[in-house]
């Protein structure tokens, strides 16, 4: 059985309460040294995520709640996606690179260079419905080798990138980050939005075919260095921040928090049948609430 924790909400717009769910966290596992990068695969109703300084993914089983080791030596893993084809694609730290599982077991490299360099340590990825793969790449892998395998950076900058899906090219969508990091389409897919995790806060971009344009700060956060991020059906945007999850409304509102008892939240995906249960990792651990809200389909 979980361990339930009571759940605690902090409420600064009114608009927060048509969010709420739970009354309490269910800690699904724990024992890890910093979780990150959560998938839900829809196809097998189970949870993937990484607990990178140990380099090993680990799988969580809806259907009996089970853990295990799903593979180790995995390249120091952080964030991954599901694909509208049911392939797992994810961000290999240690391999500097972005690699798609494919149905047959098999590994397709998406994207390991720029303009010849080899990228950083790519960090989050999103897959846009054309079946454009976008992605950030930040340094976190390859500054030490607790995340990673200590390296040079071989490209002068952190940029944010697309994988083109007529031929793969690799293309810079946005150069003027310093840390990106967490990034979700809104509803539509004519918004981006991207944490800058340095400067501790999310960016919104409209989108134009494989273009961004703007790129306005669209939310401030306060508390801890913002990282993963989602958005729900109705065009919220959940941030992972040091104290929770802080849900902005559409307008960038700080609506209020979901507060998690660990030193910082990384990552967080909407999931289940009706992609309203959450899942989020969180320093050591692994935690679930089922909300009034729906996640917007990525898969």
């Amino acid at each position: 059985m979980p361990d339930l924790i009571p759940v605690a909400y902090e409420q600064l717009d009114e608009r927060f309460t048509a969010i709420r769910g739970d009354d309490y966290l269910e800690r699904l596992w724990s024992g890890g040294r910093w979780t990150e990068g959560p998938a839900y695969v829809p196809a097998g109703r189970f949870l993937l995520w990484s607990d990178i300084p140990n380099d090993r993914i680990l799988r969580w089983d809806e259907t009996d709640g089970s853990t295990s080791v799903y593979s180790t030596g995995v390249g120091y893993t952080n964030g991954r996606t599901v694909d509208r084809q049911g392939r797992v694609v994810a961000c290999e730290q240690g391999g500097r690179r972005v690699s798609r599982v494919e149905h047959d077991g098999s590994t397709t490299v998406l994207a390991d260079t720029w303009q010849g360099k080899r990228l950083n340590s790519p960090n989050d990825v999103v897959v846009s419905s054309d079946d454009a793969v976008w992605f950030t790449d930040p340094p976190y892998g390859i500054g030490s080798d607790y995340e990673g395998e200590r390296a040079e950076q071989e490209i002068d900058g952190c940029h944010v990138y697309r994988v083109n899906p007529a031929g793969g090219a690799v293309e810079a969508v946005a150069t003027d980050f310093v840390r990106p990091n967490g990034l979700a389409f809104s509803v539509d897919e004519s918004l981006l939005y991207i944490v800058d995790t340095r400067r501790r806060h999310v960016r919104v971009f409209g989108v134009d075919g494989g273009k961004l344009t703007g790129g306005e700060v669209f939310a401030e956060i306060t508390v801890g260095n913002p990282d993963g991020v989602r958005v729900d059906t109705d065009g919220r945007v959940w941030v992972a921040a040091g104290d929770g999850l802080h849900v902005h409304d559409p307008d960038g509102t700080l609506l209020g928090k979901i507060l998690v008892p660990e030193v910082a939240v990384s990552n967080l995906v909407f999931g289940g049948r009706k992609r309203n249960r959450l899942f989020i990792t969180a320093s050591t651990a692994v935690y679930s609430m089922m909300v009034t809200v729906n996640g917007a389909k990525t898969f």
